[in-house]
């Protein structure tokens, strides 16, 4: 029996992907770099720093230059990310009908707390979430359990009575590894090489109301 619901937040219940593209298209500015159109940036939000880096600057992290890089863009998405967050068409309502099944919900996500904090009062929620972990929150990021983990003790709910809905194979392997059942959100940044079918999720929802019959 399904007791609480636990979301990834970008690329899940919000839309910031044009905010995260902003700021990675600064920093290329800054280091004489072409922009990157939404195209090519949307598909990769959900990875983040490390994806979007990756993306402008062809490094990962284990480059000398990563750090830095990492850190510039991130004060640049200080200044950008208030810009245009929007929730999915049908979110508001998804969270609305929780509420009337007495369903807590809450949000698990990799997003540093410095940025979630004050990205949350900005975004429409009917109700306010029962538990937010951020990136940086329990010690490690998804895919490590202790998100999860961490959620569930804040919630007194055993995970394998949470349901967890991301659109990222971290989101899927940090759910599972902990007993939860989890879904992929498939509106989100999800990139033509990824594999969703392979992530070994529960099931794929299609719009965020379709939560409701895997309750």
């Amino acid at each position: 029996m399904i007791r609480a619901v636990l979301f990834d937040l970008d690329g899940t219940l919000a839309d910031t992907a044009l905010d995260l593209g902003n700021a990675l298209n600064a920093l290329l500015a800054e280091n004489g770099r072409p922009a990157q159109p939404e195209s090519a940036t949307r598909p990769i939000a959900s990875h983040g720093a490390r994806g979007l880096i990756r993306l402008g600057f062809g490094i990962d992290g284990d480059h000398p230059d990563f750090p830095g890089l990492r850190a510039r863009y991130l004060d640049l998405y200080d200044a950008h990310f208030e810009n245009n967050p929007i929730l999915f068409p049908g979110v508001p309502e998804l969270i609305a009908r929780l509420a009337e099944q007495d369903i807590p919900w809450g949000i698990v996500t990799n997003k540093p707390e410095r940025f979630t904090h004050r990205l949350l009062p900005l975004l429409p929620f009917p109700s306010a979430p029962a538990v937010v972990v951020s990136g940086d929150t329990a010690g490690a990021p998804k895919p490590d359990p202790r998100p999860m983990l961490y959620a569930c003790e804040v919630l007194d709910i055993p995970p394998e009575h949470c349901l967890y809905l991301g659109d990222a194979e971290r989101d899927i392997e940090a759910g599972r590894k902990v007993g939860m059942k989890t879904l992929i959100a498939s509106w989100g940044y999800i990139a033509e090489n990824d594999s969703p079918e392979a992530w070994g999720a529960d099931g794929s929802i299609e719009h965020p109301l379709d939560l409701i019959a895997h309750l």
